[in-house]
């Protein structure tokens, strides 16, 4: 499908979104600092026990609650959905825990009730959350370099910015919302780093490619480049992340319990990387740009009189 974008003007616009950008990263940083992230069994010490049931028991979490408090296993929280029961303890179960509960919970709500406990102990935790913080290090080093060899370094460092803005949107949403982070909402943001980027750099190559036959002169051939460059490039932009997001909303919708904060993650992520690679990244190199000095003219050799 083909769109006119000949006459918008992206970088006119970006202001905007800008703002709300700032606007869900400051809320963000906020509800980090206050309350931080709500990590899963993958990230933290204890246990968490995932119970998939032949019934709906959404109408019975009061009795379900009941059942666990009885138990006397310490702070927990408890997710019921259509088909499976979650409950997270912060204490790590014995095998004597585990069993009783499984016991209870089959002969008081279904006999065919199978359960799966994982159990992470603190270092492990710890390991992980390091492990995961590196790889989103070492792909952000490895983009810079190979953005500031295959173009400049303002490419680079526009698609860096771009880049880590659209993770930290995803880890905004899920720190306000509160959405459990395990790990394969570390493979989301990976995920969406390296579409980010991708999308990035296509708008890029544009823009250099214009800006071998253009004829610039001040800024404000500079901000024609740019919009004309993203033009170009919109309906390429438009129908690869429609297309994405087509697929992502169809596994949030009808995929399981255990992969839906993985697609909602991609959902977000996917808008994120759209509006950052056309508002974001192009204007912030055009900024970077326009403050560059212009280069001098060699002086010319006078011939002799």
């Amino acid at each position: 499908m083909r769109y006119n974008f000949d006459k918008f003007d992206f970088v006119g616009k970006s202001k905007y979104f800008y703002m709300f950008s700032i606007a869900i990263t400051v809320l963000g940083i906020l509800v980090l600092a206050i309350g931080g992230l709500n990590y899963g069994v993958d990230f933290r010490a204890g246990s968490s026990m995932d119970i998939a049931v032949s019934e709906n028991l959404q109408p019975r979490q009061d009795e379900i609650r009941a059942l666990i408090d009885k138990e006397e296993l310490g702070r927990y929280n408890l997710t019921v959905g259509t088909d499976r029961v979650t409950i997270r303890f912060d204490d790590i179960l014995t095998d004597k825990e585990e069993n009783k509960l499984k016991t209870d919970f089959a002969a008081a709500f279904d006999p065919t009730a199978s359960a799966e406990v994982n159990t992470v102990d603190v270092q492990i935790a710890r390991e992980i959350q390091t492990k995961a913080m590196l790889a989103v290090l070492i792909a952000s080093l490895g983009i810079i370099v190979y953005v500031s060899i295959r173009f400049e370094w303002r490419f680079a460092l526009a698609s860096i910015v771009a880049l880590l803005h659209d993770a930290f949107i995803v880890i905004s949403v899920f720190s306000i919302l509160q959405l459990e982070v395990n790990i394969p909402f570390v493979v989301a943001i990976l995920t969406i780093i390296g579409y980010s980027i991708n999308d990035t750099i296509v708008i890029f190559d544009r823009i250099r490619e214009n800006l071998r036959f253009a004829k610039i002169k001040g800024k404000a051939d500079l901000v024609r480049l740019v919009n004309e460059s993203v033009s170009q490039t919109m309906t390429r932009s438009i129908n690869t992340v429609v297309t994405v997001l087509f697929a992502a909303l169809s596994v949030f919708v009808f995929g399981g319990e255990s992969i839906r904060l993985f697609s909602l993650a991609m959902v977000i992520g996917l808008v994120a990387g759209a509006y950052s690679s056309i508002f974001i990244a192009s204007p912030l190199w055009l900024l970077m740009k326009s403050k560059e000095k212009p280069k001098t003219p060699a002086a010319k050799s006078q011939s002799a009189v």
